[in-house]
């Protein structure tokens, strides 16, 4: 197995993992949030480009999580690229 497969093995299963413990979430939800955590992207057309699936889609979703309290927050908008940056909240003190 190459490392490249052993990073998407990896991805999908932290993807999973977030799934089972927010039943809540879509597939494209639990990856926005892991590619976040991960540092692989933070904006909406660079996640839809390293998965293949179509922006409108990840916009979707992406706005469907930041109306959630306290799961993403939007940093930034670009009207003319519809591309949006976001980022997870600083975790709260125990």
């Amino acid at each position: 197995m190459n490392e490249e497969t052993s990073d998407v093995d990896r991805f999908l299963a932290l993807v999973a993992a977030a799934q089972a413990r927010d039943a809540g979430l879509t597939t494209i939800q639990a990856g926005l949030l892991v590619a976040a955590e991960l540092g692989i992207v933070h904006d909406s057309r660079a996640f839809a480009q390293r998965l293949g699936i179509a922006h409108s889609l990840v916009l979707r979703e992406l706005n469907a999580l930041a109306e959630r309290q306290g799961v993403l927050e939007i940093v930034k908008r670009d009207p003319r690229t519809m591309r949006v940056h976001y980022r997870l909240p600083p975790a709260s003190p125990p």
